[in-house]
């Protein structure tokens, strides 16, 4: 009877030593999946790369901004990739000057041609992140940024390239590009575009205010869909000095809105100001500080700002975009550009009530103008709006 008890003992003894085997062996097997599920998460060992790309975890940026863990990732650049590039920073590839610094066009060796801002800095984390979470925003109507360098003390930002520039190249720049005919469809069809590219900044969380939205940083490619240009560049700058003595952020002012020029204060609400600024110069082809007329002191965004049911619109519409609109959608299109420039923050719209009304106005107006081709006589053509409105 002992010899069998002795056997049961020994026996449960055995089963309990082997169940405490297979328990160390699962944890092990767990501790290891989890480790290589982090490791081929980042596809990179360098901790570097792997901050804040764990599951459930997200990277804090400068100014309160956080990094969600599906983002892509900046490409990096060095700075002999960019002098072969731009032939060395040749005056040949100089485009212009920004806020950031000088701008190159540069062809990669892969055949991509890209926007390369560059100025002097010395490398900082801060810079990293920015560009990493900027870098990860997508949208049809924005310009993306698609890297950064950092070495020699200098700070390059690489953009890709929209070939036709600016808008404001081509309602009032310099060159042959500032006398073309763009129709009034096509600049709403450019404001939506840019309208859009806005709207999805101001989706994102938190929300995203662009801060130095004019008609400069509104591009349009060859088909001239519109796309909105140095989206969060205003982070990277450590703020902009509203009141600064040169003459290109002094004409700048006028896109910004009271609020900003008084206290400095940036919002959602500010940049439908700028883009009610951007909204006057696309539909007057001049900057918006400009006066309305000759011997009239009165400028075009004062003009917005006291317009009335019966002031004369003629006055302010560019005649470089032909007359095939009707008076109707003209009319609809300033009333939206006057109650973005309110001086009230908030009297003005979101930027998606702007979306869907240049939406509808550019709907209407598509409709009316193809009908009026085929002979109908219920709208006012822009022809009759010069000779009845002077």
């Amino acid at each position: 009877m002992s010899r069998i008890l002795a056997a049961l003992i020994g026996g449960a003894a055995g089963a309990m030593a082997l169940m405490g085997m297979i328990m160390v062996f699962l944890w092990f097997c767990l501790c290891q999946n989890r480790s290589i599920s982090r490791t081929s998460e980042t596809g990179s060992s360098d901790p570097s790369v792997q901050v804040g790309r764990n599951i459930g975890h997200e990277l804090s940026l400068a100014g309160g901004v956080s990094l969600p863990p599906e983002l892509h990732e900046a490409r990096s650049f060095t700075m002999e990739d960019l002098a072969l590039a731009t032939k060395n920073f040749n005056d040949i590839n100089f485009i212009g000057e920004g806020k950031f610094g000088k701008v190159y066009k540069g062809f990669l060796h892969d055949g991509m041609i890209v926007a390369i801002k560059k100025r002097l800095g010395m490398p900082t984390r801060e810079f990293f992140e920015e560009v990493r979470y900027l870098s990860s925003i997508r949208h049809r109507n924005l310009v993306s940024l698609l890297g950064y360098c950092q070495e020699n003390e200098q700070q390059m930002l690489i953009y890709e390239y929209i070939t036709n520039g600016s808008v404001s190249s081509h309602l009032y720049g310099a060159g042959q590009v500032s006398h073309e005919k763009i129709e009034f469809k096509r600049r709403i069809s450019i404001a939506l575009g840019a309208a859009k590219g806005l709207a999805h900044l101001h989706s994102l969380s938190p929300h995203l205010v662009h801060k130095d939205f004019k008609t400069a940083n509104v591009l349009v490619d060859e088909t001239f869909i519109a796309k909105v240009g140095d989206a969060g560049l205003h982070n990277l700058l450590g703020g902009v000095d509203v009141a600064g003595p040169s003459s290109r952020m002094m004409a700048d002012n006028v896109f910004l809105a009271p609020e900003v020029k008084e206290f400095g204060r940036f919002s959602e609400k500010s940049d439908v100001y700028s883009f009610g600024v951007f909204l006057l110069e696309l539909v007057s082809g001049r900057e918006a500080d400009q006066s309305v007329s000759s011997g009239l002191d009165q400028k075009l965004v004062e003009w917005a700002q006291n317009y009335q049911d019966s002031s004369n619109i003629s006055s302010i519409i560019d005649r470089k975009m032909g007359r095939s609109f009707t008076t109707e959608g003209m009319k609809e299109f300033i009333q939206l550009t006057v109650h973005c420039v309110e001086f009230s923050s908030e009297r003005r719209p979101t930027m998606n009530h702007v979306v869907a009304e240049l939406d509808r106005i550019l709907e209407k107006e598509m409709s009316l103008t193809t009908i009026m081709g085929e002979g109908t006589t219920t709208v006012t053509l822009a022809s009759q709006l010069f000779t009845t409105l002077r």
